[in-house]
């Protein structure tokens, strides 16, 4: 165990997923330790995410129960019953749709939240590889400076001044410096290994964070729709609607619990990595860097000593030897030998090139930065991230209960619409005002004794009023059929001082299509009967 970290703590919702029991699939327990290529702890995270399918279940049979329970249970038929099963199902439909909605928003903000942590994780993986290659590359040109140049013009030197036994003596050493340097860089951790393996994480993290958003992103569109099939199903009480919306939301159901065993699985799997990540981390470089190196970055200690500080001030101090030497044979060595102008100052430039290059190596070897990689890596995968997998789940939860609440009123609407149907087929075929009725005239002949519309006798009225029609000016036919029309409507045969008919003025209750059917007769009734008064 590595000393207590004040820089980073878990949040507390990482802690509660890590305490979650882990089981293999014979309900054994099993460590909680974050070990992905474990078998055993695969099997864990696979047993909690099967916990969503056993809810699954357990809501597929409560709505199966409620079927048959609504199956069984006769509607009542009187008006005082059916206004209640309207409302409920309209209560339904809206709790539904709101509850839809909130599910829609929280899942919005899940999966930004969980997609800024990946990418923030992403971000500090790529600054940390770009440290990790900068360190290799400047070891690599200071190494070939060193071994390949510097000994190419030192050798040229010893050449120019074999003459003079003190010049070649301060080459020589010169040239044992540089390879005291070279020692010292071969000393350093290489960390092509390491850069390699982050490389290959970022991208696959990358990948799978993109193909993760789009799923959930077309996951809610999706969810909007099959809502928003289901309001109008129920809003235009369609059979092929309402069928449709039942088979689009068992589905629906399915994968709303689906996406939660994800979302449960990877959020306790992230937190277990979260809990403890410096132990992970170790565990999987200790083939390649030593301990005391990745100790050092992890915790990133001012109080203790770098594990690169030897080398390093080696590195120093003979870098400003061979600078006081170079130096000394420009001074005293090129007078007399003006030839060796050019390979001294290519030896003294590289010199100043390697001074440089220290400099960079020092910044980049220091533990700040690639520490605050890491710790910018921990916040957004363990705060932001595992947020939004929590968001996620509260999302597939509101949208299983708003499945369920659709499925459950899609039955109720399909039994009112039936209910509907058989009390509009159970109305009198006879009666004129039926629309069914009026619709069945049209393929039926008329009949020969009513050749036109009548109606009760006007309320305004009085009975005194009421009198035969004159002899001389109505004959016996019309004042029979007026009769027989008034006792067919349900009325006694009476007499109205005009007869409705001659009046050309219709019942104003009748429609559209009853009154130009009226007109029609009066029209052939008057054109047969001339004498009919007006």
């Amino acid at each position: 165990m590595g000393p207590a970290r004040a820089d980073y703590l878990a949040p507390w919702w990482a802690a509660w997923l890590h305490g979650l029991p882990h089981r293999d699939p014979r309900l054994q327990p099993v460590p909680s330790t974050f070990r992905p290529q474990d078998p055993d702890y695969q099997q864990s995270l696979l047993v909690l995410g099967l916990l969503a399918a056993v809810c699954l279940g357990l809501n597929l049979l409560f709505l199966t129960v409620y079927l048959i329970c609504l199956c069984c249970c006769k509607r009542e038929q009187d008006a005082e019953s059916k206004r209640p099963h309207s409302c409920c199902v309209t209560w339904m439909a809206v709790t539904a749709g709101l509850i839809c909605c909130a599910a829609v928003g929280v899942g919005f903000y899940g999966n930004s939240e969980t997609n800024d942590g990946v990418f923030q994780l992403l971000y500090a993986l790529d600054h940390a590889n770009q440290t990790l290659t900068g360190i290799d590359s400047l070891v690599a040109s200071t190494t070939l400076q060193m071994q390949g140049v510097l000994e190419q013009h030192l050798a040229r030197l010893n050449e120019l001044l074999a003459s003079r036994g003190d010049y070649v003596q301060t080459l020589k050493f010169t040239q044992q410096l540089a390879g005291s340097i070279v020692l010292q860089l071969q000393g350093l951790p290489a960390w092509r290994g390491v850069s390699a393996d982050l490389t290959e994480l970022s991208g696959q993290v990358a990948y799978v964070e993109y193909y993760r958003w789009l799923a959930y992103l077309l996951f809610f569109i999706l969810v909007l729709t099959v809502c928003l099939l289901a309001c109008l199903g129920l809003a235009k009480h369609s059979r092929c609607l309402l069928l449709l919306t039942l088979c689009c939301g068992l589905l629906m159901l399915g994968l709303s619990w689906a996406s939660m065993a994800v979302d449960t699985a990877a959020a306790v799997g992230t937190s277990d990595f979260c809990v403890a990540p410096d132990k992970f981390i170790m565990n999987q470089t200790d083939d390649e860097i030593s301990a005391e190196v990745v100790r050092y970055y992890l915790y990133c200690d001012q109080s203790l000593s770098s594990p690169f500080q030897q080398a390093l001030t080696v590195f120093q101090r003979s870098l400003t030897t061979m600078q006081i030497q170079i130096q000394g044979l420009i001074q005293y060595a090129l007078p007399l030998f003006p030839t060796a102008e050019k390979d001294l100052l290519g030896v003294q430039q590289l010199l100043n090139s390697s001074e440089t290059s220290l400099h960079q190596l020092t910044a980049l070897l220091d533990c700040r930065g690639l520490h605050k990689d890491y710790l910018d890596g921990l916040i957004g995968i363990c705060y932001d991230g595992v947020e939004g997998l929590l968001y996620l789940g509260l999302f597939s939860l509101l949208a299983a209960a708003a499945f369920s609440t659709v499925i459950c009123a899609a039955p109720r609407a399909w039994q009112q619409l039936a209910g509907r149907e058989r009390d509009y087929d159970d109305m009198d075929e006879e009666d004129p005002f039926n629309p069914a009725a009026r619709r069945m005239a049209t393929h039926r002949p008329p009949r020969g004794q009513l050749r036109s519309f009548c109606s009760y006798s006007s309320s305004l009225g009085s009975q005194s009023s009421l009198q035969p029609p004159a002899a001389q000016t109505v004959s016996n036919a019309p004042v029979s059929e007026y009769m027989n029309q008034a006792v067919l409507f349900g009325g006694n045969p009476r007499y109205e001082n005009v007869p409705l008919i001659g009046r050309g003025s219709p019942p104003p209750t009748y429609s559209p299509s009853m009154r130009a059917t009226y007109l029609a007769v009066t029209d052939e009734h008057v054109r047969h009967r001339g004498d009919f008064p007006a």
